[in-house]
């Protein structure tokens, strides 16, 4: 008879794997359509779990494809801090995020969909990229990188910026986003307190290659 300790572990784990599958089910349908017409029935029929099992998780569409969005930008964040592992300095982090971020489009596409059916102004709250773009911008101020006085509007410019790239990607998929994101790096860089030949070196240094 199994210890109450490996059934209580195997209940949770079921319980992760349920809510992980109507996570990934959510996604989709955002990614594909928005998801304001989806059912939860169908909903539940895409995660291929009973339809019970949706409100042992959430309380309803809003609250399932909050979840979905946010999974979506820390998996979102979490590729930019791969491919940014290992450098320290503050203002090629940011810089490089800029720019990754701009190719989003190609190399993460369900992703970018989410983005942009589910309203790219969430990018900039809760979870995600977020507070690492915070981050950055404290190292850099107090490594004396930047001279901007006030990190609340240096993020709401860094923000805004991201945000007007990413409605490029979306809106404009025959744009040049590389070439854009570079000179968006370069003056967000110059707007911080970098000199223009630093800000334009770092904004065009070879990214860090993807694993």
């Amino acid at each position: 008879m199994p210890m109450p300790d490996l059934r209580r572990n195997r209940f949770e784990r079921r319980r992760a794997e349920t809510r992980h599958a109507l996570v990934r089910a959510a996604r989709k349908i955002l990614a594909e359509s928005g998801g304001v017409s989806a059912s939860i029935h169908a909903i539940a029929e895409r995660a291929d779990v009973g339809l019970g099992s949706f409100y042992n998780h959430f309380t309803g569409k809003p609250d399932l494809f909050d979840a979905a969005v946010a999974d979506a930008l820390e998996e979102y964040a979490q590729a930019v801090d791969e491919r940014l592992h290992g450098i320290d300095d503050p203002a090629e982090r940011l810089a490089g995020g800029v720019r990754i971020s701009a190719r989003m489009a190609e190399s993460y596409p369900e992703i970018m969909q989410i983005l942009c059916h589910s309203q790219l102004g969430r990018i900039c709250a809760g979870d995600g990229l977020a507070p690492r773009a915070k981050r950055d911008v404290e190292e850099g101020m107090a490594a004396g990188r930047f001279t901007v006085v006030d990190p609340v509007i240096a993020l709401t410019v860094l923000n805004g910026s991201l945000l007007a790239l990413l409605e490029l990607s979306c809106n404009q998929p025959e744009a040049d986003s590389d070439q854009a994101a570079g000179t968006m790096a370069e003056m967000i860089l110059h707007m911080l307190g970098l000199s223009p030949d630093e800000a334009r070196a770092l904004a065009r240094r070879p990214l860090p290659a993807a694993a």
